[in-house]
């Protein structure tokens, strides 16, 4: 016999939502305003149901005139999710009551109306009024944020509250991959960057919980970069990796960005080594081969690039026309080199032959930077530029000043192509750390190291004197408070910690081989693990007083360790 449920699951048994969601309680009121009694309430763990007697309860009241009463707390971490009011009691003659509910990343844009500093709710609503009755439990939709503020509206007015929460909407997954180091700040940058990532896995994989709520390809190579070197396979990356491929005919690009059809490529290369699925690889066979024929028809005959439509590589460089040739000059080949590959993977000898005969073209023309670092990581990746040059002369002077949170992986392998790591160590600590330092429990979509000259943390209320990091901020599609402060393309250095200091490299698809060369600069010890299809690689590294390494390697049985 069917049931009520099996007949509503068979209307549409393919729409499911692979979340869970947790309910999460406010770690402090950061202020109230107006008549609050009892804000600290809403500190206090309750259960999901409001009940006819409730012991403890936080009032708003307004009278005739004065100040609205509003308070606004603090979950202490960013999330993915909804806010959800539940409301005891309304008093003063009317049944319901008018309210303000405002998300907000930092407690500046929670405080921020509608419109000011650029706040706006574009992809998500952050800021709506709410009409709620007594006995409710009243929910917002859906954004990315860490405080909310709540205001009572209505004059001679009040309302009873059993609890602010927020509700968490996450995949629940295991960490299989970890880093840990004698370094607490480059262990607080690898949680922060992977959680960043997470956050975004989404129904689809995001760039942005708050703002930017799409699949936006070139931003996810990063993201699937820190999703394998924390938790291995996810079916979030090739049904957002389909997605865009589905809407994107050849002879059009990929989120209307020519290197976002590259980028593309190049995380299908990342995922096919990780993890070897040759019938998912074959799935795309066609469209990958028309795709790098489409694109070589963009190589001059001197061997420079010369793609069509919006040329962007990251926002830093985006007015800079010297430094986008130059970077998707790099990105060509690497995308050329990786077709190479793929299609021989697939036994596709003429298209892997076009592959191969393109990067040797793209190798006659080196471009210059402009200065860019972004653009000089990608010559020297790609293998047109010496990467020791390179290093010294643009992306060793001025340390992390210059960096992109977009490009920050790329910047960190190249300097470690040059044997740079301790400058990358120090760069990723300064710049990355920066965020930490103004209170990120995320990282942003966009971030400046001179920025952080007088400016008070995300989560305080800026004093007079002070600049407001989040509020007066911010460039292009992200001016002041329109800024994503948790944007999955700042990850980073999740990736390149447990790749080039745990030195853990897969060498044959599938992880059938891998290399392990450790770099710790001046750590003590490194250890972690990274997931492969075989379980997870562990390993420990110690720093010798003579300096040399000492390591402990368990790997599964079925992977081979490269001498």
């Amino acid at each position: 016999m069917s049931t009520l449920t099996d007949k509503f699951i068979a209307l549409r048994s393919d729409q499911t939502d692979p979340r869970t969601r947790r309910y999460l309680t406010p770690k402090r009121v950061v202020l109230t305003k107006g008549n609050v009694t009892s804000a600290n309430t809403l500190l206090i763990e309750k259960d999901n149901q409001v009940a006819l007697t409730e012991p403890v309860l936080c009032t708003l009241k307004n009278d005739a005139d004065g100040e609205n009463a509003a308070v606004l707390v603090d979950f202490g971490i960013e999330f993915s999710g909804s806010a959800r009011i539940m409301i005891v009691s309304v008093g003063g003659g009317n049944p319901r009551a008018n309210i303000l509910v405002r998300t907000g990343e930092s407690v500046m844009e929670a405080l921020t109306p509608l419109g000011v500093k650029n706040t706006t709710n574009d992809h998500a609503n952050r800021d709506r009024v709410m009409n709620v009755g007594f006995y409710s439990a009243n929910e917002t939709n859906e954004s990315g944020f860490r405080f909310l503020y709540v205001e009572l509206l209505d004059k001679n007015s009040s309302v009873s509250i059993k609890a602010l929460q927020g509700v968490f909407h996450y995949r629940d997954l295991d960490y299989i991959g970890s880093f840990e180091c004698s370094d607490t700040r480059i262990n607080k940058i690898w949680e922060t960057a992977a959680y960043t990532a997470h956050l975004n896995m989404q129904e689809y994989l995001w760039d942005g919980i708050k703002r930017d709520r799409l699949v936006w390809i070139g931003d996810m190579h990063t993201e699937v970069m820190t999703i394998l070197a924390t938790f291995g396979y996810n079916d979030v990356v090739p049904k957002s990796l389909d997605h865009v491929r589905d809407q994107t005919p050849i002879g059009t690009w990929m989120n209307g960005i020519t290197a976002y059809s590259i980028w593309w490529l190049l995380i299908h290369y990342e995922w096919y080594m990780h993890l070897a699925d040759k019938e998912y690889l074959a799935q795309q066979h066609e469209y990958m081969k028309a795709l790098l024929v489409e694109l070589s028809k963009y190589v001059s005959d001197d061997g420079q690039e010369i793609l069509p439509g919006r040329r962007f590589l990251d926002w830093p460089n985006n007015d800079d026309e010297v430094a986008k040739h130059a970077g998707l000059q790099g990105l060509m080949k690497l995308a050329f080199d990786a077709g190479a590959f793929l299609m021989a993977e697939l036994g596709d000898d003429e298209t892997s032959k076009l592959c191969a005969d393109t990067s040797e073209k793209l190798k006659i023309s080196e471009p210059d930077c402009n200065g860019s670092k972004q653009a000089a990581s990608l010559l020297a990746l790609s293998g047109i530029s010496d990467p020791k040059k390179i290093n010294e002369k643009l992306l060793k002077p001025n340390g992390a000043h210059g960096y992109s949170t977009f490009f920050g992986y790329y910047t960190l392998a190249a300097k470690s192509l040059a044997g740079d790591y301790e400058g990358a160590i120090k760069d990723m600590k300064e710049y990355w750390g920066g965020m930490l330092d103004m209170g990120a429990t995320t990282f942003w979509e966009d971030f400046n190291l001179d920025w952080l000259k007088n400016a008070a943390p995300i989560d305080q209320v800026v004093p007079e004197g002070k600049i407001d990091i989040h509020g007066d901020y911010g460039a292009y599609c992200y001016v002041k408070f329109r800024h994503s402060l948790c944007h999955g393309w700042a990850s980073g250095p999740c990736p390149w910690l447990s790749r080039y200091v745990l030195g853990i490299q897969v060498t044959e698809p599938g992880f059938k081989k891998v290399r392990i060369t450790p770099h710790l600069g001046e750590l003590t010890f490194a250890k972690g693990t990274y997931p492969t299809p075989y379980g997870a690689i562990e390993v420990m590294h110690y720093t010798r007083d003579d300096g040399t390494i000492k390591s402990e390697i368990l790997l599964p049985q079925e992977i081979e360790l490269e001498v």
